[in-house]
């Protein structure tokens, strides 16, 4: 542990004062109310359906009811002293079918969220798409038909044309490579697609969608930030060995650069894996011009690293990562390793891209096994999480690693995707049949580190 900053060291101050900090959240995982005020299905809620996909038969309908009691949980962030709150925009909600006729309630409900964001003194920062494309253009072929294009640019337009005047930072897509890896190639995600030929079209055609939602908000709203997030792990070899590192390159390509860099203009990874190739039969003539944009800022989002080995039996890749729960190593509830300098790696490794102006870190947090007592959630295992991975992009900061934010993942806890609602991520805990709230000591926390 890099004891030069010890915990009672560690305050605000020495992030500087223009870091931005904050707390991240996205719509599917907290609005609820799913079906109500002219909201279409999502592929999440469809997803949801379908027996054996979400843990425990677990469902986003209520979810935490943020949908209806959006005041309360802002009144939170600003009771948490944290001055920035992402939230995404449920597509369905704006758009029921997908594209055409928008639903004037949905785009009601976020003026008001922003609304009521700025007038409690708290910055939004919007997330067009995290991860829940309605259903009805999931049934047109969704990310692998080419026409997603325009169908996303329509979405971007709405949305930038209804929210520009007041929102100031954008995040084009979450986390490109996991709703592509987890819904279109291994299914385990919605909408539930497997093998390459519905992954490689829905990789260019994200690629695409992401450019020329940029381009929309950067002629729309002259002024805002614009930038994308995605998801990283610090990759190791399981062994120095020349096979071990190959995999791990490999994997890095597959998890780290498949996004990124054809979004930076440097082509997609397809040298270190050759089955990406096959993308290549869907980028048509003058799609290269369509591929890259210069964002103002670039989200990291890291949670662990992964330790990976040659698998001779692993098709496309031939890796396979070594679970952390055969490593003896700490883990959180999701079984992931508890490992603080992955964040300062991932830094390290993304400020070696010339073309990146910024990072701000858009997601970092932990789930592990809350317990109420006296209606208290004592939680130092999580306090302790955020505090090591601070120091640790307090470091790469002091080091000239530019980095200049850090939200945490998430305010309350949410419905986890195909985990349900059993890890909890939240600075805030919710019981989820009352809808009680209860500040977490981590939250309580990092009120104070704000404050």
């Amino acid at each position: 542990m890099d004891t030069e900053h010890s915990f009672s060291s560690l305050n605000r101050s020495l992030f500087g004062d223009d870091f931005a900090w904050g707390v991240s959240t996205a719509a599917l995982q907290i609005e609820g109310s799913c079906d109500v005020d002219g909201k279409s299905a999502s592929i999440w809620d469809t997803f949801s359906l379908k027996r054996g996909k979400i843990l425990n038969g677990d469902k986003p309908t209520h979810a935490c009811d943020f949908y209806k009691e959006y005041q309360r949980d802002i009144d939170l962030v600003k009771q948490l002293n944290i001055p920035n709150f992402r939230f995404s925009i449920a597509w369905s909600r704006i758009l029921p079918n997908g594209t055409g006729e928008v639903n004037q309630v949905g785009v009601a409900h976020y003026n008001q969220v922003i609304d009521y964001c700025l007038q409690q003194g708290i910055e939004p920062w919007v997330t067009i798409y995290h991860w829940d494309l309605p259903q009805i253009l999931e049934d047109n072929g969704g990310w692998t038909n080419r026409k997603i294009v325009n169908w996303f640019s329509n979405f971007v337009t709405v949305c930038a044309q209804n929210f520009g005047d007041r929102v100031r930072h954008w995040m084009v897509m979450n986390e490109p490579a996991v709703f592509t890896g987890a819904g279109y190639f291994l299914g385990i995600h919605a909408p539930g697609r497997t093998g390459l030929r519905n992954f490689l079209p829905a990789i260019h055609h994200v690629v695409l969608s992401i450019v020329a939602g940029a381009k929309i908000l950067r002629e729309l709203c002259p002024d805002a930030q614009i930038g994308n997030t995605f998801s990283c792990s610090y990759i190791e070899p399981y062994a120095d060995k020349p096979r071990h590192i190959a995999a791990a390159k490999r994997a890095d390509a597959l998890i780290n650069r498949l996004y990124i860099e054809p979004l930076l203009g440097l082509g997609y990874p397809t040298d270190e894996v050759k089955a990406l190739k096959g993308i290549n039969k869907y980028i048509l003539p003058g799609d290269e011009a369509n591929m890259s944009f210069d964002f103002d800022f670039i989200g990291v989002q890291n949670y662990t690293r992964e330790i990976v080995k040659y698998s001779f039996f692993t098709p496309y890749i031939g890796a396979s990562l070594v679970k952390a729960q055969d490593r003896g190593v700490e883990l959180t509830e999701m079984k992931w390793e508890v490992y603080p300098p992955c964040i300062y790696e991932m830094i390290k490794k993304f400020n070696a891209y010339p073309q990146i102006k910024k990072l701000i870190i858009t997601e970092n947090g932990a789930a592990f096994p809350d317990v109420v007592f006296n209606n208290e959630v004592d939680d130092q295992r999580r306090v302790t999480y955020l505090q090591t991975h601070l120091q640790q992009v307090l470091k790469a900061k002091q080091e000239g690693y530019n980095v200049e934010g850090y939200f945490v993942w998430t305010l309350t806890d949410n419905f986890e995707w195909a985990e349900g609602y059993h890890p909890r991520f939240g600075l805030v805990y919710i019981d989820f049949e009352t809808q009680h709230r209860i500040i977490k000591n981590s939250g309580r926390w990092f009120a104070q580190f704000l404050g």
